[in-house]
């Protein structure tokens, strides 16, 4: 079996650019407010969010072959989706993602540009917790468009 260079190039591609839309305009606020909370209500909004992350996924890797003439296994198709959308998953539920980097010392990294607590700090995207989510999106995105392009 031989995988093109090509074709991880342009499924990682396909993959990043609907992980950018999915992740940052398909998301619900609602979700994105709700995917962390403990219990039911948080592992039903994170599912949610995953799905409309997945569906966007796919619809990049059709658009890809569409104009490509790309053609993928179904087998791999529906393998790298799942690893992209069970690992996403596991991450934007936020205490796995919090222990991780806990576990090889990235803790204090995770808490950078955390509001304090009893202080008027002004939340933003540039926190330690969502550079290594990105990151560990991003990462599994490259695993996911190896299993794809095979």
């Amino acid at each position: 079996m031989t995988v093109q260079i090509g074709d991880v190039a342009g499924v990682f591609v396909a993959l990043y650019a609907a992980h950018q839309v999915g992740d940052h305009w398909v998301q619900t606020c609602h979700q994105s407010a709700h995917k962390g909370l403990p219990g039911w209500v948080g592992r039903w909004n994170c599912a949610k969010h995953v799905a409309s992350y997945t569906a966007t996924g796919l619809v990049a890797l059709l658009a890809l072959a569409a104009v490509t003439g790309w053609r993928p296994g179904a087998g791999p198709l529906l393998a790298g989706l799942a690893v992209s959308a069970v690992t996403h998953y596991w991450a934007d539920r936020r205490t796995t993602l919090r222990r991780l980097a806990d576990l090889v010392a990235c803790g204090e990294f995770f808490e950078l540009g955390r509001p304090r607590p009893g202080r008027d700090d002004n939340p933003s995207l540039g926190t330690g917790a969502y550079a290594l989510d990105q990151s560990f999106h991003i990462g599994w995105l490259f695993v996911a468009a190896l299993l794809i392009a095979i």
